[in-house]
């Protein structure tokens, strides 16, 4: 990099800490804001004419070293594990779509769609999430009844956090269930199959938070707001998670023109969250809101979906939150996010983060500790003027780690849309970020100290008292033949520091000694490897017959 380069960066970095310095502070940071972008598109001028150019990865998206590429494996097998036992087929589909066919599914979210350039006359873009190409999938295929799950890359233009999970490129496993089925039974079976795979990860304490797009609705319709403001009052109510009540009250009647009294009957109800049973108690006693069919109906569907969740023993899993909404246009039903202590903000971490029994509260959401309040306020707002400003991260928790629900409509609006008349095809459904799965795990195993493997080598064959390299590669054919993942070191004459240190390197469980005199009387030492001076039997190994090792190390592994 060139001086003047390097006294753009300078002034770069010097600019992003002091727009980061005024949005703490509620100030106007447009015009550092402008002279950063400036400098950055000069920054970008001087690399091309040929001063060099920066070797990174695009923002938002990372290179996973073999280490995290395995964590991922295991936690993608998992997954499809728990997917194949409840009967789940798999599909795929491309990862970018026609842009009509993303348009307008994602309410406010839409702008975060990455719109690609006219290829052959077509617009493009890179799919937002796995939901509505499944949805697609079913209307131009003519599938009216399908149980699926798909794993695959999406894409979003949001502000990343790379160390908590937020990213623009990043893993989806889905799982939904299509069909005309009896009232709540599918989504009972998607919830089961959320808390099965959450405990099969690992990731510790878990809640499901829910709520019904329909008791929303009813909500809206008794406190007068009207219809073609329903769905931007309900994405705000959906920010209470990450904002005071003040500052959603404040985007409702300030932002969005909401008269301030329909505001004030919304937050007598968002507040409201803990145990099913007992919010659907205090619920069904509020009798104007009873008088609303929609809320009348979703709370109908609430309380099937209890009985059969207490079925699969799962209920305690489960907050009955009212100010979950879940911004996507497309949900039409029940609505439910999983999130753990890692999803807030470290300063405002539930503790427990399951609900206790007695946990139900009644007030109106209350601020987030003033950093995360702060952050959280503004955060919606500037990520509309730059992309480039940097994330307070200490105030930013990995937010939920699974979201769904029931989407009625989907499937038929793309069939109208062809032209086709078909009858309506319901689907419910759950999205899993790996992402966040992922960044969750890896904070757990750091508190544990435990070791990270970036191979899944379960032996290692090496050689004490001579090379013995025909002799290594035919017990290690050996080996792999018998399905046992086998290394060894690809020198004729190799020093028994460095092949110890290899097997260390990697935390291959077993180390398989080949030495003459044992190869001589038809055995090889087996010792558990737990670095070379752990103890095995007798912290030397067990003597086994070459024909026996391949039973003997299946036995231990």
């Amino acid at each position: 990099m060139t001086a003047a380069s390097s006294s753009v960066a300078e002034r770069i970095a010097a600019l992003q800490t002091r727009i980061k310095e005024l949005k703490v502070a509620k100030q106007d940071a447009t015009a550092e804001v402008d002279e950063m972008k400036a400098l950055k598109e000069q920054l970008g001028k001087d690399k091309k004419s040929g001063s060099g150019f920066q070797l990174k990865t695009p923002k938002g998206t990372v290179d996973h070293r073999p280490e995290a590429t395995l964590l991922r494996k295991k936690i993608f097998h998992t997954l499809e594990s728990i997917f194949v036992k409840y009967g789940a087929s798999t599909i795929d589909t491309p990862v970018f779509e026609l842009r009509e066919i993303l348009a307008g599914k994602y309410g406010e979210d839409s702008k975060l769609i990455y719109d690609l350039q006219d290829q052959g006359g077509e617009l493009c873009s890179l799919r937002y999430d796995l939901t509505v190409p499944f949805a697609r999938y079913l209307a131009m295929n003519g599938i009216t009844s399908m149980k699926r799950y798909h794993i695959g890359k999406v894409y979003r233009r949001d502000q990343p956090v790379v160390t908590k999970g937020r990213m623009r490129e990043f893993f989806q496993c889905d799982f939904d269930i299509a069909g005309v089925y009896d009232s709540m039974v599918p989504d009972a079976e998607v919830l089961s199959f959320l808390c099965d795979a959450l405990t099969a990860l690992d990731i510790g304490e878990f809640t499901v938070k829910m709520n019904h797009r329909k008791i929303l609705d009813g909500i809206f319709e008794l406190a007068g707001v009207p219809q073609d403001k329903t769905r931007s009052i309900s994405s705000a109510v959906d920010k209470l998670d990450k904002m005071s009540w003040a500052d959603v009250r404040k985007e409702m009647t300030v932002d969005k023109g909401l008269d301030p009294v329909i505001a004030d009957k919304i937050g007598e109800y968002v507040g409201l969250k803990g145990p099913g049973w007992d919010v659907l108690k205090k619920l069904e006693a509020d009798e104007k809101l009873m008088g609303i069919e929609s809320a009348k109906a979703g709370l109908a569907d609430m309380r099937l979906l209890f009985e059969y969740l207490e079925v699969f023993g799962v209920l305690d899993k489960m907050s009955f939150d009212m100010s979950l909404a879940r911004g996507l246009d497309y949900y039409t039903g029940l609505i439910y996010e999983a999130i753990t202590e890692f999803s807030a903000p470290p300063s405002a971490r539930p503790t427990p983060s399951v609900p206790a029994p007695d946990a139900m509260t009644s007030s109106t959401p209350t601020s987030l500790p003033a950093k995360a309040d702060k952050k959280a306020k503004s955060s919606d707002k500037d990520k509309a003027k730059t992309e480039d400003d940097a994330v307070d991260e200490a105030s930013v928790g990995v937010g939920s780690i699974a979201a769904g629900g029931r989407y009625d409509n989907l499937v038929g609006m793309f069939a109208e849309a062809a032209g086709q008349k078909r009858d309506q095809v319901p689907c419910v459904g759950i999205s899993i970020g790996v992402e966040r799965v992922y960044s969750i795990m890896e904070m757990r195993r750091k508190n544990r100290e435990e070791k990270i493997r970036g191979k899944e080598t379960d032996v290692y064959v090496l050689a004490l008292g001579g090379g013995l390299l025909k002799e290594r590669m035919a017990f290690a054919k050996m080996l792999r033949d018998n399905g046992i993942k086998t290394e060894f070191m690809y020198k004729a004459k190799p020093k028994a520091p460095a092949q110890w240190k290899a097997a260390d390197d990697d935390h291959v469980p077993i180390v398989a000694i080949l030495a003459p005199a044992e190869l001589e009387s038809g055995t090889v030492r087996i010792k558990q490897q737990v670095g070379k001076d752990a103890a095995g039997e007798e912290n030397k190994g067990v003597e086994v017959k070459v024909e026996e090792a391949v039973a003997y190390i299946k036995q231990r592994l």
